[in-house]
């Protein structure tokens, strides 16, 4: 049986239901029956003040939450931003950048070691030449 064979008024209570998601999330929670609240929409109709507690979107709650989560997140960077000490870490980006430059100074002395020593292995007789 699909939904055509479906009382028209049960499948507009199915489509109201999945417009109150919150409306399903008590019906679980309470274990209440379909039933009764079937019963008071047909007789309070969809628009009854009733319903008003159960009309939040689900998408909507989403929203809500990360945009709550971006505010967080933001004002969190703002208060680490504002107790930086620009100068303090300016120095440290100096050091860091020297030490990188001393490093790279390391393995250029250590390759032009490797290459020279490498030269004389495959030339040991080099030496005896005139």
């Amino acid at each position: 049986m699909g939904n055509n064979s479906l009382d028209p008024t049960i499948q507009q209570f199915r489509d109201f239901i999945n417009q109150h998601p919150k409306l399903r999330k008590e019906i679980r929670r309470t274990g209440r029956s379909w039933q009764e609240y079937y019963e008071k929409w047909m007789l309070l109709g969809e628009k009854d003040a009733f319903w008003d507690d159960y009309k939040e979107d689900e998408d909507s709650f989403h929203s809500e939450d990360k945009e709550k989560n971006k505010s967080d997140f933001l004002n969190q960077l703002m208060k680490y931003a504002e107790n930086m000490d620009i100068d303090k870490v300016q120095k440290q980006v100096h050091q860091l950048s020297g030490t990188i430059s001393t490093i790279q100074e390391l393995i250029d002395q250590y390759q032009g070691a490797k290459k020279g020593s490498r030269h004389e292995e495959s030339n040991p007789f080099g030496w005896f030449r005139d």
